[in-house]
């Protein structure tokens, strides 16, 4: 199991429980993933934690003065 947090711009779109997928992208130096459709962004990921499931579960949604963070559980082997 892994743990990862997304920035979210707008409440409303997810809530806890929801089931998402997410899309990788690929940059310079790390990847980084975005909850389908385009809700949230996870921050930089080093090549060497790259992320091995793309669907996992909402477990938390926390609203402080930076904006809205999104917790999402994937089960990894």
């Amino acid at each position: 199991m892994r743990e990862m947090a997304f920035k979210m711009e707008r409440d409303g779109f997810l809530h806890t429980g929801d089931k998402v997928t997410v899309t990788e992208g690929v940059l310079p130096s790390s990847y980084y993933y975005t909850i389908n459709p385009s809700l949230a962004m996870s921050g930089n990921i080093p090549f060497r934690e790259r992320l091995k499931a793309k669907e996992g579960v909402i477990t938390d949604i926390v609203e402080n003065d930076r904006g809205f963070y999104v917790t999402v559980r994937f089960e990894e082997d």
